[in-house]
This record gives C-alpha cells, sequence and structure tokens, in this order.
C-alpha cells in the first residue's frame, strides 16, 4: 500500500508540473505558432513581390530565382530563431553551432563563393552577355551561357570551353562584339622590283569589289616597312564582328587571286 501511494504521489506532482508548465509556456507557444504562420505566409507575399519587382527592374533572368531563394531562406531562418526564442528555447548552442558550420563551409568553398561572387557581378555589369564573341582565358568564342558560378564558351572549331567566373573577373576579356567592327590588317612583302603604284592599284580594286568590307570607317593601304630584300606593304580594312573570320578568308582569297592574276609575285605575307 505504501508502494502503490508513494507511485500515485509521483503521478500527480508529474501532471502537476505539466499543468503548471502548460499554463506558464503554452500561451507562448501558441503565439509563436501564430507568429510562425503569420510570418510565412508574409514571407510568401514577399517572395512574390521581389519577382515582380525584378522582373520591372529588368534584372537577368539568371540570378533572379537565386536572389529570391536566398532571400526566401534567411527571412525563414531568422523567422525560426525569432519563434525559437519568443517560446522560450536558449539558442546560445544553435548559434555557436551555425557560427562554425558557417566558417568550415566558408573555407571549403572560398573558391566558389568567388566564383559566385564573380557570377552576380558579370550579370549585373555585364561586360559581356549572351551571343558575343569575347577572348578570355586563352580561348576565343561566342559566349552561349552565363550561369552564377561559371560562363561556357563556344570557340570557332565547335569546342564548348566552361569557364569559372572567378577568372572572367579578374582577368583582361577582350570583347570582340562591343563596337560592332573589327579591323584586318595584311602585311605583305614584295621585291623594290615590283612597282608599288600596280600593287596599290590592285589592291583598291580589289577592297572595292568586296562586299564584305566596310565603306567606314576607310581602309588603308601604305608602305609599311622597307628593308634590303624588299618592302613591306600594309593593308588595313573593317569588317564586321560577327563573320568576321569568314569574310577575312574570302577577302584574302580574293587579293591573292587578283594579285597573281597582276603578275605580281608574293615572297611573303602574313595577316594579323
Amino acid at each position: 500500500m505504501i508502494k502503490e501511494q508513494a507511485n500515485t504521489d509521483r503521478t500527480l506532482q508529474f501532471y502537476d508540473k505539466a499543468f503548471n508548465w502548460i499554463l506558464d509556456k503554452g500561451p507562448n507557444i501558441l503565439i509563436g505558432i501564430a507568429i510562425l504562420c503569420i510570418g510565412l505566409w508574409l514571407i510568401k507575399l514577399f517572395s512574390k513581390w521581389m519577382q515582380s519587382g525584378l522582373h520591372t527592374k529588368n534584372v537577368d533572368p539568371s540570378i533572379k530565382p537565386f536572389f529570391i531563394s536566398l532571400s526566401v531562406a534567411v527571412l525563414r531562418i531568422l523567422l525560426f530563431f525569432t519563434v525559437m526564442q519568443f517560446i522560450g528555447i536558449q539558442m546560445t548552442i544553435f548559434a555557436a553551432l551555425i557560427g562554425a558550420l558557417g566558417v568550415a563551409a566558408g573555407l571549403a568553398l572560398s573558391g566558389t563563393l568567388q566564383n559566385f561572387a564573380s557570377g552576380v557581378l558579370i550579370l549585373m555589369l555585364k561586360p559581356f552577355k549572351v551571343g558575343d564573341n569575347i577572348i578570355a582565358q586563352g580561348q576565343e568564342g561566342t559566349v552561349t551561357n552565363i550561369e552564377i558560378f561559371y560562363t561556357t564558351v563556344t570557340t570557332f572549331d565547335n569546342r564548348l570551353v566552361i569557364v569559372p567566373n572567378g577568372k572572367l573577373s579578374n582577368e583582361v576579356i577582350i570583347n570582340i562584339s562591343t563596337q560592332g567592327s573589327r579591323r584586318l590588317d595584311i602585311e605583305m612583302k614584295f621585291s623594290y622590283g615590283i612597282d608599288y603604284d600596280e600593287i596599290l592599284k590592285i589592291t583598291e580594286e580589289t577592297i572595292k569589289k568586296s562586299e564584305d568590307i566596310l565603306k567606314t570607317p576607310k581602309h588603308r593601304v601604305g608602305v609599311v616597312l622597307l628593308e634590303e630584300s624588299g618592302y613591306r606593304v600594309m593593308i588595313s580594312v573593317w569588317l564586321n564582328s560577327h563573320g568576321f573570320n569568314d569574310a577575312k578568308l574570302i577577302f584574302q582569297e580574293k587579293l591573292v587571286r587578283a594579285l597573281k592574276d597582276g603578275a605580281i609575285a608574293l615572297p611573303g605575307i602574313t595577316a594579323k
């Protein structure tokens, strides 16, 4: 009987403590649940507002989902900590743990974070865009895609090059498409026995017949260097940036044929 009475007393004490705890913490828990529900609803509204705001400001589509997801994740974490703190749960241990994990993740992902930051800068500042022809990291080609962490470039021989954005933001990039036109320089060497006026005449006729050569800026033809064995002539013409290589090959072929038809020997030709 005494043992049964002791068990009954312990049970009653437990229920009393539980009841007192519910009376003490219950209102805070209910309010915390209410704050959580209202907070999640407000975050959802904020996400929709942010999406429409970014669309209105013409932000690059590649970074819209990331910005929205990042903002929503941060707000949800803050809401979680707020609710836990309001209920009365001490967050000191959680805060220390999250801080330690953040430092470890930052050290492990330092290169990735650099690529991310560089990707955001590229998408916002737009030193180049999809479709531009660029020269970067020793590669020349067309930008096919710009992602948060890397950029893909398709070279003219159809190789897909994946370049980390960190490299693109910290190195020299030559954007060939921005100006809309490129200059083609062709340097040819002739012996002193070949009449320069005849070379000039044939070159001017070839330039005039070439549809790919732009009228402005004006082309230039002149003697660029005198050597013991002959002189060098520089021909500078302007072509559209897009299709530059094809136009270059066509013009050089026409020029060589025209000079040969004019019975002019070509001991050396270099193109830049």
